[in-house]
C-alpha cells in the first residue's frame, strides 16, 4: 500500500505541476492574447511541424545506431531494430512513468537480444553522461553568446515569480521541511539496501553495469562512429527545434541565439516534469519572448511563442506515442525483430 502510494505521488505531483503551469499560463493572458493563441495555433503551418517530427524522430534512430557501439565492447552485437524498437519503447514508457524509461529499455534489449539487464542498463546511464555533457556544452555556448541579455533573463524570472503572488513567496518556508523529508527517504531507502542481501547484490551489479558501461565509451572499437553519431543526435534535437519556429511567421525570425536559449529552457522542463506538461512550452515561451516584440497586452510572454511550444511539444508527444506504441506491439508480437 505504502510503495503503491509513493509511485502515486511521484506520477502525480509532477503531472499536477504540469497542469497547474497550463492553467497558470493561459490565465496569465487577457482575453486579446488568448485570442492571439488560438489565433496562431490554427493558422500553424503543418508542413514545418511534419519537418521538424521528421528530424526528431531521426535522433532516435541515431541513438539507436550509436547504443551499438557501447554494447560491442560487452561481446554484444544486436540487431538494428531490435535497438531501436528497445528506444523507442523507453521514450513511451517515460511518458507514463518517471524514470522507468531507462529500465524499459533495457529489459526490452534483454528479451530481443538477451544482453544482461545490469549491462544494457549501465550502458544506458553511460550515455546519459554523455548527453549530459553535450547539454552542458550547448548552455555554455548559448550563455557566451547572450551575456549582454542575463539582466533580462533574471528580471523575467524575477518578474515570473512576484506574479505568483504571497503564495508564491511564502512556499520557501516550505523547503526546509522538504529537504529533511528527502533526507529521511534516502536514508530509509539506504538502510533498506544495507540490510537485505538481495538488494544489495543487485544495487552491486547495476553499479557494475554502470561502470562497464562507462568503459565502453572509452573501448568501443569505432570511437569515430560514435563521437559523429552523437553529433548527429543532437543536430537533430536542434533542427527539430529551430524549424518548428517556421511553423509561425512571428517566430520564424526569432535569431539563433533565442533558439539555443529555448532549446535549453525546454530541456530543463522536461527534466524537471514528466514528459514536459505545461512546463516545456511555457519555460520555451518564457525565454523566446525575449527576442521578440512585447505583446499588445501588457506581460512577458507572446501568445505566438506559446503556441509554438505547444506546437512543438504536442508533435513530439505525439510522435513518441505512436512510434513507441507500435515498437511495443512489434516487439510483443514477434518477440525478436531483426531486418
Amino acid at each position: 500500500m505504502k510503495q503503491n502510494l509513493i509511485s502515486l505521488l511521484k506520477v502525480g505531483i509532477p503531472l499536477a505541476i504540469g497542469v497547474w503551469l497550463v492553467f497558470y499560463f493561459y490565465d496569465a493572458l487577457d482575453p486579446a492574447q488568448r485570442d492571439e493563441l488560438f489565433a496562431a495555433l490554427g493558422r500553424a503551418d503543418l508542413r514545418w511541424l511534419g519537418l521538424a517530427t521528421l528530424v526528431g524522430w531521426l535522433s532516435h534512430v541515431g541513438r539507436a545506431w550509436r547504443w551499438r557501439y557501447l554494447l560491442e565492447p560487452l561481446g554484444h552485437t544486436p540487431g538494428f531494430w531490435n535497438c531501436y524498437h528497445a528506444v523507442m519503447i523507453g521514450y513511451f514508457m517515460n511518458l507514463f512513468l518517471p524514470r522507468a524509461g531507462e529500465a524499459s529499455r533495457a529489459v526490452s534489449l534483454y528479451r530481443t537480444e538477451r544482453v544482461p539487464f545490469e549491462q544494457g542498463f549501465g550502458t544506458i546511464l553511460a550515455e546519459r553522461a554523455v548527453d549530459m555533457l553535450m547539454l552542458l556544452g550547448i548552455a555554455g555556448v548559448t550563455l557566451w553568446l547572450q551575456l549582454e541579455k542575463l539582466d533580462l533573463f533574471q528580471e523575467r524570472i524575477a518578474a515570473f515569480r512576484l506574479s505568483q503572488g504571497p503564495a508564491g513567496e511564502g512556499g520557501a518556508a516550505w523547503w526546509p521541511w522538504i529537504a529533511a523529508a528527502l533526507g529521511i527517504v534516502v536514508l530509509g531507502a539506504a538502510y533498506t539496501v544495507i540490510s537485505r542481501p538481495a538488494l544489495r547484490y543487485r544495487l552491486q551489479e547495476l553499479v557494475r553495469g554502470f561502470g562497464q558501461g562507462l568503459q565502453s565509451v572509452f573501448r568501443t572499437k569505432d570511437r569515430t562512429g560514435f563521437v559523429v553519431h552523437t553529433g548527429l543526435i543532437w543536430a537533430a534535437y536542434l533542427g527539430m527545434f529551430m524549424l518548428g519556429f517556421f511553423a509561425l511567421p512571428e517566430t520564424a525570425g526569432v535569431p539563433m541565439a533565442g533558439v539555443l536559449a529555448g532549446f535549453v529552457a525546454g530541456a530543463v522542463g522536461i527534466v524537471l516534469v514528466q514528459g514536459g506538461i505545461g512546463v516545456y512550452p511555457a519555460f520555451v515561451a518564457l525565454i523566446v519572448s525575449v527576442y521578440m516584440l512585447p505583446p499588445d497586452g501588457g506581460g512577458y510572454i507572446r501568445p505566438e511563442a506559446l503556441a509554438m511550444g505547444w506546437l512543438l511539444w504536442a508533435a513530439q508527444t505525439l510522435m513518441l506515442i505512436v512510434l513507441g506504441g507500435v515498437s511495443l506491439l512489434l516487439v510483443a508480437i514477434k518477440g525478436t525483430v531483426r531486418p
